[in-house]
């Protein structure tokens, strides 16, 4: 795991919208979704829902977080 991995949970969950912090961290959208499942690989768990309204911290998410 990489700090930058945790900078872009934390700024994931921030904003609640994987596009919007992708565009604060000056990354692509698809390589910030990408590092968020390797996270949730990493770790065995799911830490977001994401849906058409953005994105919801799991109860594993909030933990993490």
């Amino acid at each position: 795991m990489e700090l930058r991995t945790l900078r872009y949970f934390l700024a994931a969950a921030r904003e609640g919208n994987i596009t919007r912090a992708a565009e604060n961290l000056h990354v692509t959208q698809p390589t910030l979704s990408r590092q968020l499942m390797e996270l949730e690989r990493e770790l065995g768990t799911t830490l977001m829902i994401r849906g058409r309204k953005g994105l919801m911290l799991t109860s594993d998410g909030a933990l993490f977080k």
